[in-house]
């Protein structure tokens, strides 16, 4: 084995194998160093396991329903055991992938521990690898993030659990709260309310889901409020205790709140533990992330970092992105910086929440005169036919001198299916794309995407429906 390369990555969640990936197929010599599993938190406990058991979810709420459709059944019942061995069967097949194309496309992975040392130096160690020390061209630092804890919850596994822990459980508390109205915790607030636990969202802020349109939460939440899910927000919890039957979390200015498992999810921090990064001179910003340029190179020169280890959407696919970016960089192909303004987001829960771009909020606040148009699925054939309507579809657009309605600013939806439909408003936003343009395009009958399609359409003033 050599110990000289063009790259050596340290991590192999999303961003590293990707980025092993994307410069192997530029044929660049590539090393990638992990210290567990190929994949990352993302494939492991993040994901695609989260995204598994809302699967499960939603399977078990379309057969209680199931007597709507003339299919008559028993009441369904949950076997988490077998959830929990698909879920695991799909992980380990799609773990298996990751391997065989990293040694298809010839990148040297290293098992254990990598830590940067000055001149792009990579020591590796703990791990079945042996102790080595690697040197490169380039290095790509993508070692990912944990779960963020708050004081007063001591995660057990059992009664206290960060998003790690939830997603490997096999018995379902009858009551749960969720700490954090963010992404993670509406996911896991639909998924464990669609299997029958009793659900409570606690959020400090005022409102869940930063970044959605302001309609978007609003239907959310009247969605959640309708499946008994209870929102609190501006909620403050000052810590929990173990009462003997569950647990008992002190809610600021409020009785104390009696669960089975509390689930915290307040978001996740960079983990740069161990990897030496003072050594190599490389920056840390205040919130703990690596300090990087438009290119995601760090102060270290020829030394980058990508995924949830800088302060970028914490995203997979922004990872991948990064990922794509800094291979190109490298190689002095002169690629676009990142657009961070403009990512998709998609939130899995019942019903999806999928968005990129403005809110009308905040174009008006970026000094956009702005028209928005809004439809609702209750009245789309399709999810009429598999009986979803609960959602809607907003366009945020620039209004004209001349009062029409002009580029496309946003696109914000909640509703079923969404995560799948939002790839024609991102295309629109990122291509800066105008009403009067996408009008034009022709949106396949019956399908949820033509709300979207309608909803541009009725910007132009002339609407069908």
């Amino acid at each position: 084995m050599s110990n000289s390369y063009d790259v050596v990555i340290v991590g192999g969640g999303p961003g590293g194998y990707a980025a092993a990936l994307y410069g192997a197929a530029a044929g660049l010599d590539v090393a990638l160093v992990e210290k567990q599993k190929l994949g990352g938190t993302c494939l492991h406990v993040g994901c695609i396991p989260a995204k598994e058991l809302l699967e499960t979810a939603s399977v078990y709420r379309t057969v209680a329903h199931a007597d709507q459709f003339g299919i008559m059944s028993e009441s369904p019942t949950v076997d988490m055991g077998a959830a929990q061995a698909r879920k695991q069967k799909i992980v380990d097949q799609l773990h298996k992938g990751v391997g065989k194309l990293l040694e298809g496309r010839k990148v040297t992975v290293l098992e254990g521990w990598g830590s940067l040392g000055p001149d792009r130096a990579v020591s590796v160690s703990g791990g079945e690898s042996g102790d080595v020390t690697l040197t490169a061209n380039h290095v790509i630092l993508a070692t990912g993030s944990v779960p963020r804890t708050l004081p007063g919850f001591e995660v057990d596994g059992e009664r206290v659990l960060t998003s790690d822990e939830l997603l490997s459980i096999t018995d379902l508390p009858e009551r749960a709260a969720i700490i954090g109205g963010g992404a993670i915790g509406l996911e896991f607030a639909s998924m464990l309310a669609d299997l029958g636990t009793e659900v409570t969202v606690l959020e400090a802020l005022p409102r869940i889901l930063l970044g959605a349109d302001d309609d978007v939460v609003k239907m959310l939440t009247r969605a959640f409020k309708k499946r008994k899910i209870e929102i609190r927000t501006g909620v403050v919890v000052n810590g929990c205790r173990d009462n003997g039957d569950g647990v008992e979390l002190a809610v600021e200015g409020a009785d104390p709140l009696g669960v089975d498992a509390v689930v915290v999810c307040v978001g996740r921090r960079p983990f740069t533990d161990g990897l030496g990064l003072d050594a190599a001179g490389v920056i840390v910003d205040d919130g703990g992330y690596v300090a990087v340029d438009e290119f995601c190179e760090t102060t270290a020169a020829g030394v980058y970092a990508v995924g949830d280890v800088v302060n970028t959407p914490q995203l997979a696919h922004v990872a991948f992105a990064e990922a794509i970016m800094v291979v190109k960089h490298l190689l002095g192909e002169s690629p676009s910086p990142m657009d961070y303004a403009n990512v998709p987001w998609a939130i899995y829960c019942h019903p999806e929440v999928a968005f990129v771009g403005h809110t009308e909020a905040s174009a008006k606040e970026a000094g956009f005169e702005v028209v928005a148009s809004m439809h609702r699925f209750i009245g789309n054939g399709r999810a009429m036919i598999v009986g979803d309507t609960d959602g809607l579809v907003k366009v945020i657009a620039d209004r004209c001198d001349d009062g029409t309605a002009g580029r496309i600013l946003g696109v914000h939806m909640v509703g079923p299916w969404v995560t799948e439909q939002l790839g024609q408003g991102y295309l629109a936003v990122n291509w800066e794309a105008t009403v009067s343009e996408v009008a034009e395009f022709i949106q396949p009958h019956p399908t949820m995407s033509e709300l979207f399609g309608e909803t541009v359409l009725s910007l132009t003033g002339r609407a069908l429906h």
